[in-house]
This record gives C-alpha cells, sequence and structure tokens, in this order.
C-alpha cells in the first residue's frame, strides 16, 4: 500500500504560526475578525461553516457568521457585502459557495473588496493570481502545492496532471504548478481516457467534484496522487479517487484528512495577510484597521 499523506500535524504547525499572528495583532490593539456570509439551504456548506468557527476560536480570531434564509435577495447580499467591506473591524469576508440559482455568486465575490477577500474569488485577486502578483490566492490550490512540498513531492520538470479546471481551484491551481516549473497536462469532462494521461504522469492532482473518477486500474505504482475533490455520498465525504487507489500508487491523500484539513487554516493564513495589506494601505500607523 502506498504512503498516506496525512496532513493532521503540518495544519497543527500552520496553526500555531497563525495564532502567534494573532496575538502579535492584539498586542497592537486589533483583534483580528473575519465575516462569512451564507445563504441557508446547503447542508455541507453549514458544516464548513461551523468548522471555520471551531478553528477560529482556537486561534483568537473573532467569527462573525451572517446567515440569510434561501429567498434572500442579491441585492441584499450585496447590501450586506457593501456594509461589511466599510466596516473597520472586519478583516476578512468569505462568502459560502454554493448560493441558490437566482443569485450570482461572481458578481458577490466581486463586491468583496481584494484586500478582505480571503476566499481569492475577486476578480483582482484572480488576476493576481495569474500574473504572479501580490494577492490574495484560494486557500485549496495553495494547500496542494504546499502538501507536495511539505513531503518532498518534486514539480519542477516533473509530468503534473491535473483533473478539473474549475475558477475555484482548478485555474488557479493550473498558475501556482506553471509557477513552480512543472509540466502540466489539464483534464476536464472533456477529455477522453483519462488513463492514457495519467501513465504519464508524476503526480495526479484531482480537482473535479466526482466520487470514484479515478480508479486503481488508471493508475501505476510510481505515480503521488493529491486528491483536492470534496464529494457528499450516503456514505460520508470523499474525494474524486476511489480509496483502493492508494493500494496500486506510490502516496496518496487522504479524503478526510489530505487537502481539506489544511484548506481551512490557509484560509486564516490569508486573513493574517489581508490584515497586513489592510494596515499597509493606512500608511503603517499603528491604529484601527
Amino acid at each position: 500500500m502506498g504512503k498516506l499523506l496525512q496532513t493532521k500535524e503540518l495544519a497543527a504547525l500552520m496553526s500555531d504560526s497563525v495564532k502567534s499572528e494573532t496575538e502579535k495583532w492584539k498586542a497592537r490593539g486589533v483583534q483580528p475578525t473575519l465575516a462569512t456570509v451564507i445563504v441557508r439551504g446547503d447542508p455541507a456548506s453549514e458544516v464548513y461553516a461551523r468548522v471555520k468557527e471551531r478553528l477560529a476560536r482556537k486561534l483568537g480570531i473573532a467569527f462573525r457568521n451572517i446567515s440569510f434564509e434561501a429567498d434572500v435577495t442579491e441585492q441584499r447580499l450585496l447590501e450586506e457585502i457593501g456594509k461589511l467591506n466599510a466596516d473597520p473591524d472586519i478583516h476578512g469576508i468569505m462568502l459560502e459557495l454554493p448560493v441558490p440559482e437566482h443569485i450570482r455568486s461572481g458578481k458577490l465575490a466581486d463586491a468583496i473588496v481584494p484586500v478582505k477577500d480571503v476566499d481569492g474569488l475577486s476578480a483582482q485577486n484572480k488576476l493576481a493570481c495569474l500574473l504572479g502578483e501580490e494577492g490574495l490566492y484560494p486557500a485549496t490550490p495553495q494547500s496542494c502545492i504546499r502538501i507536495a512540498k511539505h513531503f518532498g513531492i518534486p514539480l519542477q520538470g516533473k509530468n503534473v496532471v491535473l483533473i478539473g479546471r474549475g475558477a475555484t481551484v482548478g485555474r488557479p491551481l493550473l498558475q501556482l504548478l506553471l509557477r513552480e516549473n512543472a509540466t502540466v497536462t489539464v483534464c476536464h469532462s472533456h477529455t477522453e481516457d483519462l488513463a492514457v494521461h495519467i501513465a504519464r504522469a508524476d503526480l495526479l492532482i484531482t480537482a473535479a467534484g466526482k466520487a470514484g473518477l479515478v480508479t486503481a486500474d488508471m493508475v501505476h505504482p510510481e505515480l503521488t496522487v493529491i486528491d483536492a475533490g470534496i464529494n457528499e455520498i450516503p456514505e460520508g465525504i470523499v474525494g474524486d479517487v476511489a480509496p483502493d487507489v492508494a493500494e496500486a500508487v506510490r502516496a496518496m491523500t487522504p479524503v478526510p484528512g489530505g487537502v481539506g484539513t489544511l484548506t481551512t487554516v490557509i484560509l486564516f493564513e490569508n486573513l493574517m495577510k489581508a490584515l497586513g495589506f489592510q494596515y499597509l494601505e493606512r500608511g503603517g500607523r499603528n491604529e484601527r484597521l
């Protein structure tokens, strides 16, 4: 059986670092605060919001959960985001996805000021990720890169197959992989014969959102797998990769216990970065942000 790339210990180290930074901000008279905007109706996103709230408390970060009924209007959500943008005591804003069909998630994401957009979903932060400029990048792509570096998985010059081209994971992750000088093949719903591409890969990263997409007959013993998929099935939360693939590859991240474990912590790393941006916007003055 291949090595399971558990990330609990790495997440704990990263959490300790965030907690230390939080204490430094508090010593300056600033209470780091994250606000999440959620439209009720999706059980998974509500659970995720509670997970973030629990971690925030452990890290000493204030957390504001602002929830709305499923029939809320887009305009009402835009008004709420506008208030959070203007509130100097709110340093990070997250929009929990998915939202109902009558609401345009992209419009809401773009309404969040970039220096508070800890999810990295606004157009300005997406462009920063694309160009390699300073900004707040999405947490899940960062998690994949962090796992590779932590476990000594080489990227430079290696063949990486990335399954998924979504706006929140696949596309930004492509840019981060290219920045690491990996040779990347992007596969998606129209790709024919995934196994052909996987056969040439040193590293496979999945972010497709389809349970059981990659099966044991599609992989090889020298392959490392980072599974960034999150899928809810009757048995629980699973990734894109069938569990028995772990027996046929060199190493693989579990779901849960892999990418997602780091993703939540990285959101709070982004909050610390956001605080720095907001402090700089005020000319470095030691005052309420």
